[in-house]
């Protein structure tokens, strides 16, 4: 292994304001504990009576507000194309009463059984300390599955469905932003040829509005949602009263004749159906965002309601009026005066739609992050009462681009419809697959109720995801692309990062060896250094590589580990372990909450037994970089390793996270062949 020095002097940079609070589990994956295996090793139960969520009780109706306008965007904003696309989309169908009232059926029982049934009421339970989707399942698994053979299976499925779920993310923005400002082409025909201007604008102010936080969008969209979600359950009603025979659409029984009068058609149609219930996936991401009680109720007694009616208006209008309806059956609900107030209004929907998504992909990068599949990313935290409200600025303007360049491409909602979809039902395919092994291996739940359960929701699933594989030529490509693109990125970083791990741990020596060799022959000067390590175990690369080239020891030297525990916060009493190690020689583990900023200087002053007082300005701060190289070492392919190898660049500098003195931190850097 080949060594070289480097020392950087870091410029200092602005402070952040004191109400955004850095969100600490973005360490993990790089700086604190982690595993062979790349995974985060267990820390301290949480102590929180509320769990990981970090949500009073009294403020449950807040967040049942916020998750209206967040959550529930991306379902809410379904009826602007679903049922329109159903039968005017790529397989049409005829306006009959057996077909309509059959795609009402189908859309009804849809909703019943995947999102009120698999996710709000089953799937929900699943939480890793608060935090819903396919990677909080998974790590439920990883930690009852000790290693069993289909372990690594699992896991690769449950990264590919978060691969899928960033090409959703880029997909909803673009089609509900779209399908919304169409509607001008109805009210206003004149304007018609703005619609892709307008979007693309509208999209670019939702992006840089993020930072501000999904605590406080949520206030501002959560009022704004309540009344479009008032507005379309009146328009439904309006419609089907005139058309009361509708009503009898929600029995499964026109779901069944659908399929029995004509099978083909039937099945092709659940490829547009499901858009009806494109967001439960993200609904499950947002968990984290508002807690599972405020997201039950809002579903049950107020959106989920909403939504039928609506649906079932827009049949009743279609049976009334037949094909001339058909060019939006959305807006042709409303009277021709109050069309563009409902324009302006979907269209302010539409934003909260591309926000369920943008909320959603934050809090699957912080759990990708935490499991050890990407690298260490600046998070912010937007709240400082509920921990999973977060940003991330390279999630956030990554989105912004391809999610443009999608609209700029399709031009149309119906042309990107066909791309929606594949990544939704490939995601809930997935789920199916991790939520059995999590009901049998983690739940304990006997076969006779399991079972059938699992049968329902494979089989609706499996309907789903082969109705939309027909798309792929027609734009379901593109969310396949970014799966396997995203797919590749994850599993390089994690493959890497334990190939990386092996390598070190290959030259690391025992820390009592070191200790009574170094100690008597290298020259001690005064002073301390702290040397910053991701293992409590072994002597620190960076001190290696120090004595090797300066030739020095400190007076007193610090091994120092982070570890990040599962509650929002630690107490003051509690925040660190120290062992003597003798001559000069101290190890230290601090920790800290979730919620809490790591403030390695504000500690080292609190510390009292390892000798005199800290003093900054007699303190020297040692951090590791590692250079890669690529090798024909076995382990990953070259183009891997060089992806590893950049992606390691570019991960956040542990010097500003935890808070370093920039005047007093030197990096040791090595090169390792993987």
């Amino acid at each position: 292994m080949l060594h070289v020095l480097t020392a950087r002097h870091f410029s200092r940079r602005e402070r952040r304001s004191h109400d955004q609070v850095r969100c600490l589990p973005t360490a993990i994956a790089a700086t604190v504990n982690i595993s062979a295996s790349g995974q985060a090793e267990s820390l301290p139960p949480s102590d929180d009576p509320h769990g990981a969520h970090g949500h009073a009780a009294d403020a449950t109706w807040k967040l049942a507000l916020g998750a209206i306008g967040i959550v529930f965007g991306d379902i809410g904003t379904s009826p602007l194309y679903a049922f329109r696309e159903t039968f005017a989309g790529h397989h049409k169908l005829d306006l009959d009463t057996v077909h309509i009232m059959g795609v009402i059926s189908l859309m009804f029982w849809s909703m019943m059984i995947v999102v009120t049934l698999k996710y709000v009421t089953v799937i929900m339970r699943a939480d890793n300390k608060g935090e819903g989707g396919s990677l909080a399942l998974l790590a439920l698994i990883s930690r009852s599955a000790n290693q069993k053979r289909w372990t690594q299976g699992i896991v690769l499925l449950g990264v590919f469905a978060t691969a899928l779920f960033y090409g959703d993310s880029m997909i909803t923005p673009a089609v509900s932003v779209l399908s919304a400002v169409e509607g001008i082409a109805i009210a206003a025909p004149g304007f018609a040829s703005l619609v892709v201007p307008i979007a693309v604008v509208i999209l670019v102010m939702l992006f840089s509005i993020q930072r501000t936080g999904t605590a406080r969008v949520g206030a501002f969209f959560g009022p704004i949602m309540m009344l479009y979600f008032f507005v379309i359950a009146t328009l439904g009603v309006l419609s089907f009263v005139r058309t009361p025979e509708i009503l009898w659409a929600l029995s499964p029984t026109y779901a069944v004749a659908f399929f029995a009068i004509d099978p083909l058609a039937a099945f092709l149609a659940l490829g547009s159906v499901v858009l009806a219930v494109t967001g439960a996936e993200a609904l499950y991401a947002d968990m984290g965002h508002f807690g599972r009680k405020p997201i039950r109720v809002s579903w049950l007694w107020f959106v989920l309601p909403a939504l039928i009616l609506n649906y079932m208006g827009q049949g009743a209008l279609l049976m009334r009026e037949g094909a001339s309806a058909l060019t939006s059956p959305f807006y042709m609900l409303a009277p021709a005066g109050l069309q563009l107030p409902l324009v302006i209004l979907a269209t302010m929907a539409a934003i909260i739609a591309s926000q369920a998504v943008i909320s959603g992909a934050f809090s699957v990068t912080q759990q990708a992050i935490q499991l050890g599949f990407v690298p260490r990313l600046k998070i912010e935290h937007t709240s400082a009462s509920t921990a999973g409200q977060i940003y991330i600025p390279t999630i956030n303007w990554a989105l912004m681009i391809m999610v443009i360049l999608l609209v700029l491409s399709f031009k149309t909602s119906s042309n990107l419809t066909a791309a929606y979809g594949i990544a939704v039902t490939g995601a809930m395919l997935i789920d199916n697959c991790l939520l059995a092994v999590v009901l049998f291996g983690l739940w304990n739940w006997k076969k006779r109720y399991a079972l059938p359960l699992l049968a329902l929701f494979f089989t609706v699933d499996l309907a789903y995801f082969a109705a939309n594989m027909t798309k792929v030529p027609d734009g379901g490509w593109f969310p396949l692309l970014v799966g396997f693109v995203v797919f590749t990125l994850l599993t390089t970083w994690a493959k890497g990062r334990k190939l990386m791990i092996e390598r070190l741990r290959e030259s690391a020596m025992p820390i009592k060896i070191f200790i009574e060799s170094a100690a008597i022959a290298a020259a001690r000067v005064p002073g301390t250094a702290v040397f910053m390590t991701s293992t409590p175990d072994g002597v620190p690369h960076a001190l290696l590589h120090n004595l090797k080239h300066n030739k020095v020891l400190h007076e007193r030297v610090i091994l120092l580990t982070v570890k990040i525990a599962d509650v929002p916060y630690v107490p003051d009493e509690k925040r660190m372990k120290i062992d003597d190690l003798g001559k000069g020689f101290h190890r230290m583990i601090l920790f800290y909450g979730f919620m809490q900023e790591a403030d390695v200087p504000a500690a080292l002053k609190q510390v009292s037994a390892c000798g005199a007082e800290f003093r900054m300005m007699d303190t020297s701060f040692f951090l590791a970089r590692q250079t890669l190289l690529p090798s024909s070492k076995p382990g990953m392919m070259v183009w891997r390793e060089k992806l590893f190898a950049w992606m390691l660049r570019n991960a956040e500098s542990a010097m500003e996270f935890f808070r370093l003195p920039t005047n007093r931190v030197v990096e040791l850097g090595s090169q390792v062949e993987i």
